[in-house]
Protein backbone atom coordinates (compact mmCIF):
# COMPACT_ATOMS: atom_id res chain seq x y z
CA UNK A 1 0.00 0.00 0.00
CA UNK A 2 2.29 2.37 0.93
CA UNK A 3 4.01 2.47 -2.87
CA UNK A 4 1.06 3.92 -3.68
CA UNK A 5 0.22 6.49 -0.64
CA UNK A 6 1.55 7.00 2.46
CA UNK A 7 0.17 5.07 5.33
CA UNK A 8 0.68 5.54 9.00
CA UNK A 9 0.30 3.26 12.28
CA UNK A 10 -3.09 4.45 12.71
CA UNK A 11 -3.98 3.60 9.17
CA UNK A 12 -2.78 0.16 9.41
CA UNK A 13 -4.29 -0.41 12.96
CA UNK A 14 -8.01 0.56 11.82
CA UNK A 15 -7.20 -1.47 8.56
CA UNK A 16 -6.29 -4.59 10.80
CA UNK A 17 -9.82 -6.10 11.61
CA UNK A 18 -10.57 -6.25 8.08
CA UNK A 19 -7.90 -8.57 7.12
CA UNK A 20 -7.69 -12.31 7.50
CA UNK A 21 -4.31 -14.20 6.12
CA UNK A 22 -5.20 -16.94 3.43
CA UNK A 23 -3.67 -19.57 1.42
CA UNK A 24 -5.27 -21.42 -1.59
CA UNK A 25 -3.57 -24.08 -3.25
CA UNK A 26 -2.93 -24.68 -7.01
CA UNK A 27 -6.13 -24.31 -9.11
CA UNK A 28 -8.03 -23.12 -6.06
CA UNK A 29 -10.75 -20.62 -6.42
CA UNK A 30 -10.75 -17.15 -4.85
CA UNK A 31 -13.97 -16.28 -6.28
CA UNK A 32 -16.19 -18.21 -7.67
CA UNK A 33 -18.26 -16.87 -11.07
CA UNK A 34 -21.65 -16.52 -10.32
CA UNK A 35 -21.33 -15.55 -6.89
CA UNK A 36 -21.48 -12.06 -4.85
CA UNK A 37 -18.46 -11.35 -3.46
CA UNK A 38 -17.74 -10.00 0.05
CA UNK A 39 -13.77 -9.43 0.02
CA UNK A 40 -10.78 -8.97 -2.21
CA UNK A 41 -7.79 -9.53 -1.50
CA UNK A 42 -3.48 -8.26 -1.54
CA UNK A 43 -1.03 -11.03 -3.45
CA UNK A 44 1.40 -11.46 -0.61
CA UNK A 45 2.84 -14.59 -2.80
CA UNK A 46 1.76 -16.54 -5.85
CA UNK A 47 0.36 -15.82 -8.86
CA UNK A 48 -3.94 -15.82 -10.17
CA UNK A 49 -6.30 -15.06 -13.45
CA UNK A 50 -9.27 -13.72 -13.46
CA UNK A 51 -11.44 -15.49 -16.13
CA UNK A 52 -14.49 -15.80 -18.07
CA UNK A 53 -15.99 -18.69 -19.84
CA UNK A 54 -18.35 -18.88 -23.02
CA UNK A 55 -21.14 -20.75 -23.19
CA UNK A 56 -19.57 -23.19 -25.14
CA UNK A 57 -16.98 -23.86 -21.91
CA UNK A 58 -13.89 -21.98 -23.80
CA UNK A 59 -11.82 -19.19 -21.10
CA UNK A 60 -10.42 -16.15 -21.35
CA UNK A 61 -8.05 -15.01 -19.20
CA UNK A 62 -9.26 -11.41 -18.44
CA UNK A 63 -6.14 -10.52 -16.11
CA UNK A 64 -3.35 -11.74 -14.06
CA UNK A 65 -2.56 -11.26 -10.31
CA UNK A 66 1.06 -11.29 -9.01
CA UNK A 67 2.66 -10.76 -5.72
CA UNK A 68 1.41 -6.86 -5.04
CA UNK A 69 -1.81 -7.02 -6.77
CA UNK A 70 -5.11 -6.76 -5.88
CA UNK A 71 -7.34 -9.16 -7.22
CA UNK A 72 -11.26 -8.81 -6.68
CA UNK A 73 -14.06 -8.50 -8.45
CA UNK A 74 -14.80 -4.50 -7.95
CA UNK A 75 -17.57 -3.92 -10.01
CA UNK A 76 -19.50 -6.87 -8.19
CA UNK A 77 -18.45 -5.58 -5.07
CA UNK A 78 -19.49 -2.09 -5.91
CA UNK A 79 -22.55 -3.01 -6.87
CA UNK A 80 -23.35 -6.26 -4.72
CA UNK A 81 -23.81 -8.59 -7.95
CA UNK A 82 -22.93 -11.95 -9.08
CA UNK A 83 -19.36 -11.77 -10.51
CA UNK A 84 -18.67 -12.63 -13.99
CA UNK A 85 -15.63 -14.24 -13.59
CA UNK A 86 -13.67 -16.45 -11.37
CA UNK A 87 -10.31 -15.80 -9.69
CA UNK A 88 -8.21 -19.39 -9.80
CA UNK A 89 -4.86 -19.67 -8.43
CA UNK A 90 -1.99 -20.72 -11.27
CA UNK A 91 0.77 -21.71 -8.15
CA UNK A 92 0.22 -21.97 -4.40
CA UNK A 93 -0.97 -18.57 -3.04
CA UNK A 94 -0.72 -16.96 0.16
CA UNK A 95 -2.94 -13.46 0.01
CA UNK A 96 -4.66 -10.98 2.51
CA UNK A 97 -8.31 -11.01 2.24
CA UNK A 98 -9.57 -7.38 2.66
CA UNK A 99 -13.50 -7.32 3.77
CA UNK A 100 -14.74 -5.24 1.69
CA UNK A 101 -17.75 -3.84 3.69
CA UNK A 102 -15.08 -2.84 6.47
CA UNK A 103 -12.54 -0.99 3.91
CA UNK A 104 -15.60 0.47 2.49
CA UNK A 105 -16.57 2.27 6.04
CA UNK A 106 -12.85 3.11 6.53
CA UNK A 107 -12.77 4.49 3.41
CA UNK A 108 -15.09 6.80 3.90
CA UNK A 109 -13.45 7.67 7.56
CA UNK A 110 -9.47 7.82 6.63
CA UNK A 111 -7.95 10.27 4.30
CA UNK A 112 -5.08 8.03 4.22
CA UNK A 113 -6.86 5.06 2.82
CA UNK A 114 -8.54 7.47 0.48
CA UNK A 115 -5.56 8.68 -1.47
CA UNK A 116 -4.46 5.00 -1.29
CA UNK A 117 -7.37 4.00 -3.13
CA UNK A 118 -7.00 7.01 -5.84
CA UNK A 119 -3.52 6.92 -6.26
CA UNK A 120 -4.08 2.47 -6.98
CA UNK A 121 -7.58 3.68 -8.87
CA UNK A 122 -5.35 5.77 -11.06
CA UNK A 123 -3.07 3.45 -12.00
CA UNK A 124 -4.36 -0.05 -12.48
CA UNK A 125 -7.80 1.12 -13.83
CA UNK A 126 -6.97 4.23 -15.67
CA UNK A 127 -3.24 4.06 -17.00
CA UNK A 128 -2.96 0.70 -17.17
CA UNK A 129 -6.40 -0.57 -18.81
CA UNK A 130 -6.96 1.95 -21.43
CA UNK A 131 -3.34 1.07 -23.05
CA UNK A 132 -4.80 -2.97 -22.90
CA UNK A 133 -7.89 -1.63 -25.07
CA UNK A 134 -6.93 0.58 -27.42
CA UNK A 135 -4.17 -2.57 -28.34
CA UNK A 136 -7.27 -4.65 -29.06
CA UNK A 137 -8.15 -2.50 -31.36
CA UNK A 138 -5.00 -1.40 -33.20
CA UNK A 139 -2.52 -3.39 -32.51
CA UNK A 140 -1.47 -7.06 -34.30
CA UNK A 141 -1.23 -10.46 -31.84
CA UNK A 142 2.19 -10.49 -32.24
CA UNK A 143 2.30 -6.87 -31.12
CA UNK A 144 0.20 -7.48 -27.97
CA UNK A 145 2.14 -10.36 -27.48
CA UNK A 146 5.10 -8.04 -27.32
CA UNK A 147 4.08 -6.02 -25.48
CA UNK A 148 2.92 -8.33 -23.10
CA UNK A 149 6.30 -9.75 -22.51
CA UNK A 150 7.76 -6.05 -22.42
CA UNK A 151 5.08 -4.66 -19.48
CA UNK A 152 5.61 -8.44 -17.28
CA UNK A 153 8.84 -10.20 -18.42
CA UNK A 154 8.42 -11.66 -14.75
CA UNK A 155 5.33 -13.57 -15.49
CA UNK A 156 5.94 -14.80 -18.91
CA UNK A 157 7.77 -18.25 -17.20
CA UNK A 158 5.21 -18.51 -15.10
CA UNK A 159 1.63 -18.37 -17.00
CA UNK A 160 1.01 -21.41 -18.82
CA UNK A 161 0.91 -20.01 -23.07
CA UNK A 162 -2.51 -21.10 -22.93
CA UNK A 163 -3.86 -18.70 -20.72
CA UNK A 164 -1.39 -15.73 -21.86
CA UNK A 165 -2.82 -16.33 -25.35
CA UNK A 166 -6.51 -16.47 -24.05
CA UNK A 167 -5.75 -13.30 -22.57
CA UNK A 168 -4.52 -11.86 -25.91
CA UNK A 169 -7.59 -12.45 -27.58
CA UNK A 170 -5.80 -15.67 -29.55
CA UNK A 171 -5.62 -19.01 -29.79
CA UNK A 172 -2.84 -21.12 -28.70
CA UNK A 173 -1.80 -22.11 -32.05
CA UNK A 174 -1.47 -18.50 -33.13
CA UNK A 175 0.54 -17.48 -30.20
CA UNK A 176 2.88 -21.13 -30.81
CA UNK A 177 3.59 -19.29 -34.29
CA UNK A 178 4.29 -16.03 -32.94
CA UNK A 179 6.85 -17.49 -30.39
CA UNK A 180 8.33 -19.42 -32.96
CA UNK A 181 8.75 -16.68 -35.41
CA UNK A 182 10.52 -14.30 -32.86
CA UNK A 183 12.96 -17.50 -31.89
CA UNK A 184 13.58 -17.31 -36.11
CA UNK A 185 14.49 -13.72 -36.10
CA UNK A 186 16.24 -13.81 -32.99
Amino acid sequence: MTTYAPCSNACWSALQPALTLKQLKRQALLLEAGTIPTSFAYVCKGLLRAYITDSEGNEYSKNFFSEGSYPGSMIALLTQSASKFAIEALEPVELIEINFKRYRELLNSNHELAKFHIAYLEKHWILEKEPREVAFVQQSASERYSEFLANHPELAHRIPQYHIASHLGITPTQLSRIRKIRQTEA
